[in-house]
């Protein structure tokens, strides 16, 4: 399968799941959970997630990196993976009742064990997603993220209207894993079994560097969550936390799927002996053409988007969603930071940079509550600045892009942000304030925006045009998409 094919079911998937997602999400939030449960239950996936962050070990990035696979090499991934998915589910619980006295929250105990439990059935996934990964077979990735995500609204909107509260919320994790092992098995049968531990020294070397990467990068995506929740209370967390989770959902919707086809295609350039510069700008012109307004968009309509969708009660999460929103424009004008350079064997300038980055983001965060909810959200714009500076010098080094060829694709992108932010900009200035603009009204300027978009990147002949209409061709044509089998080797 190609890269534009693999992208479209990626995007599919995508889309898809996040449609399940969000629908669970709004009608949980408005009818079921307060920001107090979904705060409690914050908290405990981010002790989950930092402890196992090294789920996978980096087999994903080590399988696509393979010159060749073979029935051995997938013993050994796998047999590392499940051994790893053990300690760290093992790790978890043990930390469950200690996270519940640090915090004085007796119910997040419970929520970590069920957690905990989650993680035993992530290698039936890792394995399979990770051969389909390298031979582009993105068609099952399809299959495994939107019959995950399926399970994991099903149950959690279920057991909510139970009233189960924050519980909901680790039990439908729990089911999602269940879901995605199996699904995953069904398509492409890789159990790890019997267990391989012979020659693992390579995979145990791969893993460690990567999987650095993977802690350091974690610590800070994660810790936020933790930190708020030691300085600010309860309900601050949960407004927090929803605001940055509705960021994280419209990033993935916009141009998360893409993210994981490039890695196995750079990996393709780089073993070519060609140069990654020309490649790299047209997915800098990609991101930023798509995400550029997205994002901006969706920073500028926070205060209606959050009161449409969740009501009243969840109103302070509209400062966070704004301010988080415009620190993802920043991070998506260099793209794929971490993977490059891995790809390209600079892990360790990558890992310096990597400790930088999550000990500035901590830093930052803590000072902000001292100044609220809305100090935490604005310590996300100083952060964007650190970012920048740590990253511009590292990934100009890697890929070696024509400077002058991407400040033209940020000019362009620039516009076309402009041009899809006017309607919605006007109707604030001209007819009605923010907090007054119904449903209607920004889903008019929204489509406005879009048209005005297009309009833009094709009138400043934007590199990204063009792709984008062929993207879109794969996506109408997905229905009559027949991908090719390959074999593991």
């Amino acid at each position: 399968m190609g890269v534009r094919g693999a992208a479209a079911w990626a995007m599919a998937g995508q889309y898809l799941g996040f449609a399940v997602q969000f629908a669970s999400s709004v009608v949980i939030s408005r009818l079921f959970l307060s920001p107090a449960d979904l705060g409690l239950f914050s908290i405990a996936m981010a002790f989950a997630l930092i402890i196992a962050v090294i789920q996978d070990f980096g087999m994903a990035r080590h399988i696509a990196a393979l010159p060749t696979l073979d029935r051995a090499d997938l013993a050994r991934c796998g047999s590392v993976s499940l051994l790893f998915a053990v300690a760290l589910a093992s790790a978890i619980a043990l930390a469950a009742i200690p996270a519940g006295r640090l915090y004085h929250l007796p119910g997040l105990t419970p929520i970590m064990v069920i957690i905990a439990a989650s993680y035993l059935f992530s290698p039936l996934a890792v394995m399979p997603l990770a051969v389909m990964s390298r031979t582009m077979g993105f068609h099952g990735h399809f299959m495994v993220n939107l019959g995950g995500a399926l399970v994991t609204a099903a149950v959690a909107v279920a057991l909510a209207a139970l009233g189960w509260g924050a519980l909901s919320l680790a039990w439908a994790t729990l089911a999602g894993a269940i879901a995605r092992g199996v699904i995953a098995q069904m398509l492409r049968p890789t159990l790890p079994w019997p267990l391989r531990f012979d020659g693992i020294g390579p995979i145990l070397g791969s893993g460690s560097r990567l999987s650095l990467i993977t802690v350091v990068g974690a610590l800070g995506a994660r810790m936020p969550d933790m930190v708020v929740g030691r300085f600010l209370p309860l309900r601050a967390v949960g407004l927090f936390s929803r605001g940055v989770g509705l960021s994280d959902q419209f990033r993935m919707l916009i141009a998360g799927a893409i993210g994981q086809v490039f890695f196995p295609a750079f990996a393709r350039i780089r073993d070519r002996g060609e140069p990654l510069g020309p490649a790299y700008l047209r997915v800098v012109a990609g991101y930023t053409a798509v995400l550029w307004p997205g994002m901006a968009g969706l920073a500028l309509a926070a205060q209606p988007l959050v009161r449409l969708l969740y009501g009243p009660a969840w109103a302070g999460t509209a400062p966070v969603l704004a301010m988080v929103a415009l620190l993802e424009i920043v991070l998506c004008a260099l793209p794929l930071h971490l993977d490059l350079p891995v790809l390209m064997g600079r892990t360790g300038r990558l890992v310096v940079r990597n400790v930088i980055d999550t000990v500035a983001s901590v830093v930052l965060l803590a000072a902000g509550c001292r100044w609220g909810l809305t100090g935490a959200a604005a310590s996300r714009l100083v952060y964007a600045v650190v970012w920048v500076l740590l990253y511009a010098r590292l990934m100009d080094d890697v890929v070696r892009f024509d400077r002058r060829a991407l400040a033209a694709v940020y000019g362009k992108s620039l516009i076309a942000t402009l041009a899809a932010l006017a309607p919605l900009a006007a109707v604030y200035a001209l007819w009605r304030a923010p907090d007054a603009v119904d449903a209607p009204v920004l889903a008019l300027a929204t489509v406005l925006g879009g048209l005005g978009w297009l309009g833009a990147l094709h009138a400043t002949r934007h590199p990204a045009f063009a792709d984008i209409l062929a993207l879109l061709g794969h996506l109408r044509g997905l229905a009559r998409l027949r991908p090719a089998q390959h074999p593991a080797h």
